[in-house]
Parts: structure tokens; C-alpha cells; sequence
């Protein structure tokens, strides 16, 4: 099985879901460290659609200037959320994993259990 990490080694929740996934010893891993090669505002819509959440739901606000750019604020549309992330990936809440048995958010890392 194919997965795609979008990690940040920086964060112990990615590290931890990266090391899940490095144990199973038929999956096919890419690592992407999406801080230095970001998702388009394509992949990030269409990975949020497959995971069933929010653009809203997937802002990272914690460590992010989500708040200053008044992104949490009431009546911001998703569509505005997206390009925010686009433009500033630190916006972009992780770890983001795809496989062929779907998307996840994993937080918590075990999460990432659903799709292998």
C-alpha cells in the first residue's frame, strides 16, 4: 500500500505517526515536509474532502498567525482558509496522511490506523 505523509519533523504528534507508519512493512512511504514543499490549494481541498473535515477544521491556530490574520474569526469561508494555506503553510494543521483507503488528520497519531 501507497502512503503520503505531510509531515513536520519539528512536531512530536507527526514524528509519532511517521514512526507508525514506517513500522508497517507493506506500505510504500513518501515523506513530504510540506513546510518546504507545500500542498497546492487543489491537493488541500481534495484531502480535506476525502478526510471528511472542514478547511476550518483543518487550520493549525496553535503556532500559527492563524489568529492575526483573523482567520478564526466567525463567517471566514473555507475558500479563504484554503488560501491562506496555500500561502502560508505554517496554517496547515499536521500530520495530513492519504492512503488509497482514504485521508486523515492524525491527531492523535493513532488515527492513522483507520486508513492502513
Amino acid at each position: 500500500m501507497k502512503a503520503t505523509i505531510w509531515h513536520n519533523p519539528k512536531c512530536g504528534t507527526s514524528r509519532k505517526t511517521l514512526a507508525i507508519l514506517e513500522e508497517q512493512p507493506d506500505v510504500e512511504l513518501t515523506v513530504v515536509q510540506y513546510l518546504k514543499d507545500p500542498p497546492t490549494r487543489e491537493k488541500l481541498a481534495q484531502l480535506y474532502t476525502d478526510a471528511g473535515i472542514t478547511p476550518r477544521e483543518g487550520l493549525r491556530v496553535r503556532g500559527s498567525p492563524a489568529e492575526e490574520l483573523g482567520l478564526t474569526a466567525e463567517g471566514v469561508s473555507g475558500d479563504a482558509i484554503l488560501d491562506a494555506m496555500a500561502k502560508e503553510p505554517i496554517l496547515i494543521e499536521r500530520p495530513l496522511v492519504e492512503t488509497e483507503k482514504g485521508v486523515r488528520l492524525c491527531r492523535p497519531q493513532d488515527v492513522v490506523l483507520e486508513i492502513l
